[in-house]
């Protein structure tokens, strides 16, 4: 069963995010992205590739794309907050650009 991030944890993982322009989501415990990219084909490529790992790793991101910009953000539903799957889902996806 996935756990919500624990004080102790979420500095250690949620800062190397931070410092490649992750930020929290406001009012919630969530954190948010915006991709941009060249072009709607090249945005369009990146939802294709990370929905992949999505869908493998049975964590489902909130996203929304306009032409070339994907905005993306990540929490735990169940958990009803962040958990380490949110973490690995953003360093993947920061990988895949």
């Amino acid at each position: 069963m996935t756990e919500k991030l624990s004080e102790e944890t979420r500095g250690p993982l949620l800062k190397p995010l931070f410092d490649t322009g992750w930020e929290m989501e406001d009012g919630r415990d969530a954190i948010r992205k915006t991709f941009k990219f060249s072009n709607f084909v090249e945005a369009f490529a990146f939802m294709t590739k990370a929905a992949i790992w999505a869908e493998k790793w049975d964590h489902h991101p909130e996203w929304s794309n306009v032409y070339n910009t994907v905005t993306v953000v990540l929490i735990t539903h169940d958990v009803d907050g962040l958990s380490t799957l949110d973490a690995k889902l953003a360093r993947k996806m920061d990988g895949l650009v």
